[in-house]
């Protein structure tokens, strides 16, 4: 079995097509005409327009800029943004994310986690009845 060459990129079968467009259909419609590929609530967010932050954002993105920041965990990954590399902002740090194809249609929030697991340590001593006899070497 042949192993692949980068595991972040996932495998799948043939060309990419989202609703049963192929990327290069996805880059040139227009943001109204993607709107009507999109679910709902994204459809809804797109008709009613851009915020001047999201103008902002999208205007660093079609100029190629490297080092696009954002606090904008409400964007909607639009096909003009795949290949990128954006920095989203989890509440604590900027994580950067890799825009791909399986992404369109999905807010910036959904890619970065605002919660860390929890790994808790072990209990010192004292800390539980039975933990007083525990000698301590």
């Amino acid at each position: 079995m042949a192993r692949r060459e980068s595991s972040k990129i996932p495998k799948r079968k043939g060309e990419f097509t989202y609703r049963g467009k192929t990327l290069e259909d996805l880059k040139k419609l227009t943001q109204d005409e993607f709107a009507l590929l999109v679910p709902a609530r994204q459809r809804r967010t797109l008709q009613r327009g851009l915020s001047e932050d999201h103008k902002k954002l999208m205007h660093k993105v079609r100029i190629k800029d490297q080092n696009i920041r954002t606090h904008l965990r409400d964007m909607i990954v639009l096909p003009e943004m795949i290949g990128l590399k954006i920095a989203i902002h989890s509440g604590k740090e900027f994580v950067p994310i890799d825009i791909i194809p399986e992404m369109v249609g999905h807010y910036f929030g959904e890619f970065v986690l605002t919660r860390k697991k929890v790994s808790h340590g072990a209990a010192g001593i004292g800390a539980t009845r039975s933990s007083k006899f525990i000698p301590l070497k």
